[in-house]
């Protein structure tokens, strides 16, 4: 039972996966994908945080919360990682070529796509009126590592899901901590 579920869930990533990363010669989006799919790195979310700190200084409960969670999305990140070990779809996928470097071996979570939802859920938080950009933003990093050819559709959803969660648990833990509403 378990295994036909992995089995339909790993047939229909592979048929999302193909239909946006498509033919690897002709990608008139590459680079811009390339470039946005760097401004989820953990030093941009660093110099994101810093700007932040620098420009609503009344915000550092939420850059404490930001940092919070994101300790606890890396560490959820790498333990399922390294448990799970899933091959990305260059190495999987007949034909596929990755059109960047991938940070490390392995697939699934994104974490990407996770840091730019943690980032999205804070920022919302804090800057209600940000949401419909930084959403935006983070949904277009989960597509461009997809279009990058380093992640399967299901590893963005599970990113996606990983950085919501750490980034609500953060908000709840320095809301608790600072007895205020975050």
């Amino acid at each position: 039972m378990v295994q036909s579920i992995l089995q339909t869930a790993h047939s229909w990533d592979t048929r999302v996966f193909n239909l946006i990363f498509g033919d690897s010669q002709g990608k008139p989006l590459k680079r811009f994908f390339f470039h946005l799919s760097h401004t989820a790195d953990a030093l941009s979310c660093l110099v994101v945080g810093l700007i932040w700190i620098w420009m609503w200084p009344g915000q550092w409960p939420y850059v404490l919360a930001a940092l919070s969670a994101f300790a606890l999305e890396v560490s959820l990140y790498y333990l399922i990682k390294k448990n799970v070990r899933r091959p990305r779809p260059f190495h999987h996928l007949k034909g596929v070529q990755a059109l960047i470097v991938p940070p490390d071996e392995f697939s699934f979570p994104s974490g990407h796509t996770g840091g730019a939802f943690l980032l999205a859920v804070i920022l919302t938080a804090a800057l209600p009126a940000l949401a419909p950009f930084v959403f935006t933003w983070a949904t277009l990093v989960g597509l461009s590592r997809v279009y990058l050819g380093v992640h399967y559709p299901g590893d963005v959803l599970a990113g996606l899901a990983l950085g919501v969660i750490s980034a609500n648990v953060g908000i709840w833990f320095w809301d608790i901590l600072l007895k205020t509403n975050l």
